[in-house]
């Protein structure tokens, strides 16, 4: 099977890449969509065919802006689905297009609709299974001439969203986005904060006259906080702590992770320790880290 990449040109720009995704229904086109979000792509769920065209067309005009579109295409486009390989066979000619297909056995499927109490888009009258073989025998041409095939009847959702991670991640993708946020207690949690710590175990550099002035973005102040009993000694472990637990996300397909850091007012100590944070998780494996320091500036 073939793999999907960004492909760069000799004068430098990006070439246009359009991924289909398709399949029987029920065997993850959803899971897919987002996934590849996750990942950059711009996705457009349930296009009808005829649509690929203009679709191809104005990403085209945006270039660079976007490089890379998914369009979900699958049965629920009714008699439209029927001209589905006819287009992607035309704009082969012109495009970089690949095709992935999604499949997953009968029984597989039937559990799937039965657990979300819809029916199959083609059932009509019929069972679940009349759904299924109408649906199998729509998109035969189609499975036959994709570029890759996926059987998700094994695959739970975050499986198969790694799956899709493994195969279309671009190598300088991330695999989990950190964002290190400092915060003062005195203002509340951070509502949408993964994991929380604690800095006020540490000297407040507030009563210092000298440092009062300084944030934790300070040398002066930076220096001070990290000097303290217990702050290597806190920064060593948690970070030796956090290096499982980064992986473990990645495994679980889960790409973005909010770690709060707070003190009383989220202007020293906490701003200093996600400084410092940063600097040591961007040294991770698959780990791209953002900044915020919610409280700073704040009286």
């Amino acid at each position: 099977m073939n793999d999907v990449r960004l492909t760069a040109m000799t004068d430098g720009t990006v070439q246009q890449e359009v991924l289909i995704v398709t399949g029987m229904s029920g065997a993850g086109r959803s899971t897919v969509g987002n996934a590849l979000e996750d990942l950059g792509w711009y996705v457009v769920d349930n296009l009808p065919p005829q649509m690929l065209r203009p679709l191809v067309e104005l990403a085209g005009r945006a270039g660079s802006n976007l490089p890379k579109i998914a369009a979900i295409v699958d049965v629920r486009g009714g008699k439209l689905f029927s001209d589905l390989y006819e287009i992607i066979d035309s704009l082969r000619g012109g495009t970089s297009v690949r095709v992935i297909f999604l499949e997953a056995t009968d029984d597989v499927l039937v559990r799937r609709f039965e657990q979300v109490r819809r029916p199959h888009p083609l059932q009509g009258d019929g069972t679940l299974l009349d759904g299924i073989s109408a649906e199998r025998r729509t998109t035969l041409e189609l499975r036959e001439h994709s570029d890759i095939i996926i059987d998700t009847s094994d695959l739970n959702i975050h499986q198969l969203a790694t799956t899709i991670a493994d195969t279309f991640a671009d190598d300088d993708t991330a695999g989990v986005q950190v964002t290190l946020l400092s915060f003062g207690f005195k203002y509340g949690l951070p509502t949408d904060a993964d994991l929380v710590v604690d800095m006020r175990f540490l000297p407040n550099p507030f009563w210092n006259p000298e440092l009062r002035p300084y944030t934790g973005r300070d040398k002066e102040v930076s220096d001070f906080v990290l000097a303290q009993n217990g702050a290597e000694e806190f920064l060593d472990n948690y970070v030796k702590a956090l290096t499982p637990v980064l992986a473990g996300y990645q495994r679980e397909n889960k790409r973005h992770v909010t770690l709060a850091v707070g003190c009383t007012g989220g202007k020293h100590r906490s701003v200093a320790v996600v400084e410092e944070l940063a600097t040591r998780l961007k040294s991770l494996p698959g780990v791209a880290v953002n900044v915020r320091h919610r409280d700073l500036g704040r009286e």
